[in-house]
């Protein structure tokens, strides 16, 4: 994912003028008063303590304002997330999710609501050689619990041709994979990113860390909606939001602000 500066645009007005753009079709009687989505601590999309609730709340609290409600956000290790996301009434969906066929046929997923670049991260002292999937097998690949990682990835790990060592999160991958107990790591480009300035100890040996010119996957983000006719209404009344609002920018905007943020609380 690009990341570009936006000086004089602020996080704010952006996000005020993507609302003053959409449409008003929707009544707020047509859906829940609030959206209620189940979701992970993942820097930077989702977190509680991260500006705006991270990138993938503020894209969807924005369009959530179209319908005159707001999206309230639980956080839980992801196999949870998405099971009570998915499952329990007192929700309408769990997110920031990749499309796969079979989440897709337990829930309504929402338009994309940005992008995840997913590659893999090695040691720059024990180089990783690889431009095809097949160039993994027999790699230990260090993943998070839960996480699709593209549909090929995926088949060969069913398939048990590929060696994955799942853990808890990304920041816990990337330590092991310093520790040597992998020989690399799938993430998020954008993640990675983000990581390397906020975690200490990764920020040492952010020379040492690198990120695969060989793509991985590029998979769309979405909100996992219930399959039910209220989660049916809510991904079409979000769908119908999305249309008319510019995520990229929202994107640019937000990531310029968490690095303006960070530059001055270094000064």
């Amino acid at each position: 994912m690009k990341v570009y500066r936006l000086p004089s645009i602020s996080l704010a007005l952006l996000l005020s003028c993507a609302v003053n753009l959409l449409p008003s079709k929707v009544s707020a009687n047509e859906v829940q008063a609030n959206i209620h989505l189940a979701s992970l601590e993942w820097l930077p999309y989702v977190g509680a303590n991260l500006l705006q609730g991270g990138l993938s709340s503020v894209v969807a609290s924005t369009a959530a304002k179209q319908f005159g409600y707001s999206v309230k956000i639980d956080y839980f290790p992801w196999k949870r997330a998405m099971q009570v996301g998915g499952e329990d009434a007192g929700y309408s969906g769990y997110f920031p999710a990749y499309y796969t066929e079979e989440r897709a046929r337990n829930c309504y997923f929402s338009a994309p609501m940005g992008n995840s670049i997913v590659g893999l991260v090695y040691v720059k002292d024990r180089p990783l050689q690889w431009h095809t999937i097949t160039d993994l097998i027999g790699k230990r690949i260090g993943v998070v619990a839960g996480y699709s990682n593209g549909g090929e990835f995926d088949e060969l790990v069913k398939q048990g041709k590929l060696h994955v060592d799942a853990s808890f999160g990304d920041i816990y991958n990337l330590k092991k994979l310093l520790a040597s107990r992998v020989d690399a790591v799938v993430i998020d480009k954008s993640v990675f990113r983000y990581l390397l300035l906020i975690d200490p100890e990764l920020s040492k040996e952010r020379a040492q860390l690198i990120f695969h010119d060989t793509v991985l996957a590029e998979l769309s983000l979405h909100i996992c909606f219930q399959r039910t006719p209220s989660g049916l209404k809510q991904q079409q009344a979000f769908d119908a939001a999305l249309k008319h609002m510019d995520i990229k920018k929202i994107e640019n905007a937000y990531f310029a602000e968490i690095e303006n943020k960070k530059k001055s609380s270094s000064k």
